[in-house]
């Protein structure tokens, strides 16, 4: 059956999923076993999953081995207050959410973004519960043009659907072409991306008054959401809060 809004696949589209499914079997996102479904993860790649429940610092989500109250703080949220209000992040980022990440990023393996975006669902319940509008981080045009997608956008676009939420892919521009944050320090990070991001004053309306969500794939040491959060508060946004699908522990 299909679903509200999607034309009938008809007989012939019927017959190319049942050929296509017999000829490239979806295949574990961790190891490649074959599973039932594109995107998911044989019981064995499960079982490695890393997930970020609490307790955690209530600002940063970073997890705490112990439960220390409701609103316990991290030392890096109290030493270094971020400009956002929280960030929150479905699974640690290594093993099967590491290839995950690659898979979308390079490998144009965008059929991974709806179940990714399932898990930071999960993650980001009472973040997306306060947001007015989600806010991918986007790319420079060029990299955008290299790449022909952004994997921030195609998990903005799942987690608005899965959650009925105002999606608004171009809200916010990357307006300096940057360096690939990999394998920068903390600080040549935040250099960087320092001016990178800008609302357009076309868009500004859709961001003034407005509690932001802002997605991104990885949450590494925060720069590029930190710089694209200041732009989004110099345009008015009433808050801001980050979501992404996969973060770097300090101490990995």
């Amino acid at each position: 059956m299909n679903g509200p809004g999607k034309a009938p696949r008809g007989i012939a589209g019927f017959l190319a999923e049942q050929v296509a499914g017999l000829l490239f079997p979806p295949q574990c996102s961790g190891c490649g076993r074959e599973v039932s479904d594109p995107g998911t993860v044989c019981g064995t790649c499960w079982s490695r999953l890393r997930f970020i429940d609490r307790p955690y610092c209530a600002v940063m989500g970073t997890p705490f081995a112990h439960d220390l109250g409701e609103n316990f703080l991290s030392a890096e949220a109290i030493a270094d207050p971020p400009p956002f209000q929280r960030v929150r992040a479905a699974v640690v980022h290594d093993g099967v959410p590491r290839r995950m990440v690659v898979g979308l990023k390079y490998h144009d393996q965008t059929n991974l973004a709806p179940w990714m975006a399932r898990w930071m669902v999960r993650a980001g319940g009472e973040l997306i519960a306060d947001c007015d509008v989600i806010v991918p981080v986007p790319l420079h045009a060029f990299r955008f043009w290299a790449r022909r997608f952004n994997q921030a956008a195609e998990l903005a676009r799942a987690v608005a659907r899965q959650t009925d939420k105002p999606f608004e892919p171009e809200a916010l521009l990357r307006v300096k072409r940057t360096r690939q944050q990999v394998g920068l320090a903390t600080t040549e990070r935040q250099r960087n991306v320092s001016g990178a991001f800008r609302v357009p004053q076309a868009e500004a309306i859709k961001i003034s008054g407005r509690n932001i969500l802002l997605i991104d794939d990885v949450y590494t040491t925060g720069a590029t959401v930190k710089a694209a959060t200041r732009a989004l508060l110099r345009a008015h946004a009433a808050s801001v809060d980050i979501l992404t699908f996969s973060r770097v522990l300090p101490d990995m």
